[in-house]
């Protein structure tokens, strides 16, 4: 019977068998079936929407990743506010709560729906008529960000929902996160990769969750729990919190397996108690439970403050703390080139882990403490992965303790270190810097830099690892039989490389401006002192005043330009890349006259046909100028698909809107 189906009918049989099997596998923790087998379903799935494409639709679990990389993240309002909770931290403090809420409700006890607080980043996902539409961080409470292309990738968040007669609107708002293993295989990565690791699994998750490139996100293993009411359109809405916790679980979301409906404060209390060890087992970070009135009737009766319900609070753990001995000081190079020290500590156990070193986040904060070697300290950790150092017990010290000597050169390069005036951290500014150098090839290769296809991570580790490259120079060094030394080199991938690195040669000096990897110079910024100077000479001639003069740079960004090329290592990478055929200017525009000279450009939303920094050269090789916000005096608004506020802001001042097919006729024209 099975072979009868047509091929839409297995598509769609697979599809639900597949959705099933997400649900058990990372709402319910319960699977039917091995990876292998899960991997088989899919495989087939692909296999089949591969050979007949008509069939496939945007909900299908294949669907979940998308290629394109996206510019920006528009604005959404919320339909309802998304507001922060009222902290407590002791039994005392949440008594009194209970006790406020008690007097508003006019009864000595009430039912309270009790759950544990996600160390995560808030989000509320839609779907209409059953079928997920859009997602959104809380932003400030009114209007969040759009996340949707990210959020689709998380395997927890079902793509339609798991219900025969879905709501005509529903809205999930939960919390994203990452499980202590995944936060750990992420660390791992980026130290990996020489870059700044993310100090504990709520930062993780942001980050993850505003990450440009959907891959990058699906790559990270983030999760979702639902834990609050939304938009609710089409159904009656439950009487209670409790249920629709059970209508988010009918519906294929995941929610905490720690909850609990308790009926009175002491109730509360004991379960808060029995969680405050166990928390550190759990697979995910916890710093408290959440505690909110369980009836929807009561919650309405309550009402809000300016900033949080009254109906519910964060039933927060103290802060975990040890004693321990700081033993050592050592410093991290970040791949901005910010150094860190970092703190050597005696092993202490403290939160449930071992705890062997502290960031110390930079030298004012060593001063701020007072810290020597050899002092006893107190550490914290809440809810973190990385502790921080609160406290040194001045009165263990025996006279042995030794200063901390803040670094005059870089540990990696032996450069000198720079210090802002409106910084705290001490910096390196060598582009060729060992610790940096990785992050900072990738970007010199980069599409809206140097532009080098085929410079991807794993080309770019095996040249490091091989000692074929160590700055941006030798690149363009490179030898056809260096290439084929490396592994999955053959000669057509060799000559292809080789014929991108020879081919960014002649991009434009404001593209080598960007690639060079100066703080503070973006594409835009980048352009403009291309389009100011003209040549690379001419900007390393310029002094603090004549960059300052340089229409959206200003004084500090030009003291970190005089800061970078005022390196003698920066200046001989300059002189290199001019001996080895690099372009070191900017071409002239079109000459006065142009019809998009005096004309002002904003872009908002995701370009397709063109990056940002190509459409933005386009405007300036015309005469035209990029400027980043709306005003009656912009004369035209280019909106790509997702338009922000930018797009709101030019309808409503009746500024020339353009799509990206217009625009393109424009500038060809």
């Amino acid at each position: 019977m099975k072979s009868r189906r047509s091929p839409s009918e297995k598509i769609e049989a697979l599809k639900k068998e597949i959705r099933r099997h997400e649900y058990l596998y990372y709402a319910l923790d319960n699977p039917e079936i091995s990876d292998g087998e899960f991997d088989a379903l899919m495989a087939e799935l692909k296999k089949l929407e591969a050979a007949y494409p008509r069939f496939i639709t945007p909900d299908s679990p294949t669907r979940r990743v998308g290629g394109s990389q996206l510019n920006t993240f528009a604005a959404v309002p919320h339909k309802l506010p998304m507001l922060s909770l009222d902290n407590c931290c002791s039994p005392e403090e949440f008594l009194a709560w209970h006790a406020r809420t008690a007097a508003a409700l006019k009864t000595p006890e009430f039912e309270m729906a009790v759950e544990a607080k996600i160390d995560g980043l808030s989000c509320s996902i839609e779907y209409e008529n059953g079928v997920f539409v859009r997602a959104s961080t809380r932003g400030d409470g009114s209007t969040g960000e759009d996340v949707t292309f990210n959020v689709k990738t998380i395997k927890s968040v079902p793509l339609v929902l798991a219900m025969a007669k879905a709501p005509a609107v529903f809205e999930a708002r939960g919390e994203v996160y990452l499980e202590k293993k995944s936060f750990e295989a992420v660390r791992k990565r980026q130290l990996e990769l020489g870059e700044e690791p993310f100090a504990n699994p709520r930062n993780a998750a942001a980050g993850s969750l505003r990450q440009k490139n959907p891959e990058i996100t699906a790559g990270r293993k983030l999760s979702f729990f639902a834990h609050s009411h939304g938009a609710l359109e089409g159904v009656a809405e439950p009487e209670s919190h409790w249920a629709y916790l059970e209508y988010c679980r009918r519906a294929g979301f995941a929610f905490p397996a720690i909850n609990r409906l308790c009926a009175s404060a002491p109730e509360v209390l004991a379960f808060y108690e029995e969680f405050r060890e166990k928390r550190f087992s759990l697979p995910y970070e916890i710093d408290g439970l959440v505690v909110k009135v369980n009836s929807l009737a009561y919650q309405r009766r309550l009402g809000f403050t300016a900033k949080s319900p009254r109906w519910a609070i964060a039933f927060k753990y103290p802060a975990q703390q040890a004693t321990t001995t700081v033993k050592a000081i050592s410093f991290s190079v970040g791949r901005t080139g910010v150094v860190t020290p970092v703190a050597g500590l005696e092993p202490v156990k403290c939160a449930g882990v071992t705890i062997s070193s502290s960031t110390l986040h930079n030298f004012d904060e060593i001063r701020r403490l007072g810290l020597k070697i050899g002092d006893r300290v107190i550490i914290e950790r809440a809810g973190e992965v990385i502790p921080k150092v609160v406290k040194v017990i001045l009165s263990a010290r025996r006279g042995t303790e030794s200063e901390i000597i803040e670094p005059s050169v870089c540990p990696s390069c032996a450069e000198a270190l720079r210090k802002d005036k409106e910084e705290v951290a001490l910096r390196c500014v060598n582009p060729s810097c060992p610790a940096q150098i990785k992050m900072s090839l990738l970007h010199f290769a980069s599409r809206d830099a140097m532009n080098i296809d085929g410079l991807g991570e794993s080309s770019v580790e095996q040249l490091l690892e091989k000692k074929l490259v160590s700055k941006f120079s030798d690149l363009y060094r490179l030898k056809k039989e260096d290439l084929l030394g490396l592994e999955l080199f053959k000669d057509k991938k060799a000559d292809n490389l080789l014929g991108e690195i020879a081919k960014s040669r002649s991009q434009p000096l404001s593209r080598l401006i960007y690639a060079l990897g100066v703080r503070h110079i973006g594409e835009k910024n980048a352009r403009l002192l291309a389009a100011r100077f003209k040549s690379m000479g001419a900007m390393l001639k310029a002094g603090l005043d004549d960059l300052a003069r340089v229409q959206e740079v200003g004084p500090v960004i030009a003291e970190t330009v005089i800061e970078f090329f005022s390196v003698a290592k920066t200046r001989e990478l300059m002189a290199e890349l001019e001996a080895l055929g690099v372009n070191m200017h900017e071409p002239e525009g079109t000459a006065a006259g142009s019809k998009l000279e005096g004309k002002t450009f904003v872009f908002t939303g995701e370009l397709s046909a063109l990056t940002r920094a190509e459409a933005a050269q386009k405007v300036q090789a015309q005469g035209g100028r990029e400027t980043s916000s709306v005003s009656a005096k912009t004369s035209f608004v280019v909106a790509g698909s997702n338009p922000g506020s930018k797009y709101a802001k030019a309808r409503k001042l009746g500024v020339t809107i353009l799509s990206e097919e217009e625009f393109i006729k424009l500038v060809a024209g």
